[in-house]
């Protein structure tokens, strides 16, 4: 016969193996996570059992990222998350919609910007701001003309970052730093 402390334990196992199966996760306590993870997540200690299991389950993803991190990687991880204190709530929602907006390009428009923003990145310091610059004094329709200018140097097969006739190519890089 079996007793109701048995049966309970197979309605958890079953409906834990249901959630498994459909992809969701299973919310977890705080004792359950690695002692790297709770080092990690130590500022969320105080709240997790409130935390949504999906929540928990990106925090999760992303301490394993931060601990296959290099020194030099989570130092300017650290940066970056300073610059996103600094920013006003309106500057942080330009980024979120911006970020949504390049998330809902197609895969190949997205590793097109991508690589514009490595070109940019790869350029000094002082060329860097001369074409933030240079961006930030132009009118819409020459944002739009250097646009257009950068896309069909990069359709005819020119690698690299050429700044075409109008200078451009550094323009993206503004539209993740709050500046329209």
């Amino acid at each position: 016969m079996i007793n109701k402390k048995t049966v309970v334990i197979i309605v958890f196992l079953f409906f834990l193996g249901v959630a498994f199966a459909r992809g969701e996760s299973v919310a977890i306590t705080w004792d359950q996570l690695s002692s790297q993870e709770q080092e990690v997540l130590k500022p969320f200690k105080g709240r997790w059992e409130e935390f949504s299991s999906e929540r928990q389950e990106r925090l999760r993803k992303g301490a394993e990222r931060w601990q296959r991190m290099s020194s030099e990687e989570q130092k300017q991880v650290r940066a970056r998350f300073r610059q996103w204190q600094k920013l006003s709530p309106e500057q942080k929602e330009r980024v979120r919609t911006s970020y949504q907006e390049f998330r809902k390009l197609p895969p190949e428009e997205q590793e097109k910007i991508r690589n514009r923003f490595r070109w940019f990145r790869s350029l000094p310091t002082d060329e860097r701001q001369e074409l933030r610059e240079k961006w930030e004094n132009m009118s819409p329709e020459e944002r739009q003309q250097t646009g257009e200018n950068w896309n069909s140097e990069q359709s005819k097969g020119s690698s690299g970052g050429g700044q075409g006739s109008s200078g451009g190519g550094g323009g993206s890089s503004g539209g993740g730093r709050g500046r329209r």
